[in-house]
């Protein structure tokens, strides 16, 4: 079974990976949230998340 299907959503909190922010992405899986953590960062923040930055921010999504 799927984490979806067992209510398991991945989520990244924006102050976790060092803003003074509060938004909370959330998403189906890790690549869903990374693909919102994208656009947000960057019309936020007006930061282009590189390659790096997303390896580095992975480790901060978790199940909720």
């Amino acid at each position: 079974m799927s984490d979806t299907k067992r209510g398991i959503v991945k989520e990244l909190k924006c102050s976790d990976a060092g803003f003074d922010c509060d938004a909370v992405i959330q998403g189906e899986s890790t690549e869903d949230v990374m693909a919102q953590a994208g656009p947000h960062a960057k019309e936020a923040h007006q930061v282009d998340v590189t390659p790096e930055m997303q390896e580095q921010m992975s480790p901060l999504i978790r199940d909720v």
